[in-house]
């Protein structure tokens, strides 16, 4: 089973080059996804309350992801910290739906990763291709605030990402999304269209 795994900074438009795949037929993990599920297992909750405290919690119990992320993105120690805790658990949960897929004769995955920093030391080490998605900060960040995001924690978020020149270098193919969500749309389905005659 090929896993196509597509990467990009905030506000990319790596959404909508997962949909164009999803929409011919792909099924897709989504690793920001599947680290919202692991928040509701209870040892992950645990180790979370033992290294960031009770306030992460809302009025129900359950793990409040704005409070999270204020404390685990307050410096690179304290996200050390949360990946220590998240990794594992998502790596586990990742590999049981990788496969589900395969035991069902999937012939290929779209998988986002929204914080990939490199394919060696990641899930993304089992990627037969990576898609990077770019787009010039400004953009994003406008796109991002127009998603409902804070302007501030968008470009904190940002600046703990890895660079777009750093995307390039890890990925196998690369989309300039700078215009419409139609035109990247169309490109990644034009590149779809000549891979999938490998299959």
């Amino acid at each position: 089973m090929k896993k196509i795994f597509i990467i990009g900074g905030m506000g990319a438009g790596k959404s909508t080059a997962r949909r164009a795949l999803v929409d011919q037929g792909l099924p897709v993990i989504d690793l920001d996804q599947v680290g919202h599920d692991v928040l509701t297992w209870d040892v992950v909750k645990d180790d979370l309350i033992g290294a960031f405290g009770l306030s992460i919690l809302d009025p129900n119990g359950s793990v409040d992801r704005p409070a999270l992320a204020r404390k685990a993105f307050a410096s690179p120690a304290m996200t050390r910290k949360l990946n220590r805790i998240m990794m594992p658990r998502i790596e586990d949960a990742y590999t049981r739906e990788i496969e589900e897929l395969e035991a069902k004769g999937t012939k290929a995955v779209v998988v986002e990763y929204s914080v990939f920093k490199n394919r060696a030391m990641s899930l993304a080490y089992s990627a037969d291709v990576v898609i990077a998605v770019l787009a010039p900060i400004d953009l994003r960040i406008q796109r991002a605030v127009a998603a409902g995001w804070d302007e501030k924690d968008v470009r904190r978020r940002i600046a703990q990402q890895i660079t777009d020149a750093e995307r390039i270098e890890q990925a196998d193919v690369v989309f300039n999304n700078d215009g419409t969500p139609d035109e990247l749309r169309s490109k990644v389905l034009a590149w779809w269209e000549d891979y999938s005659k490998g299959l």
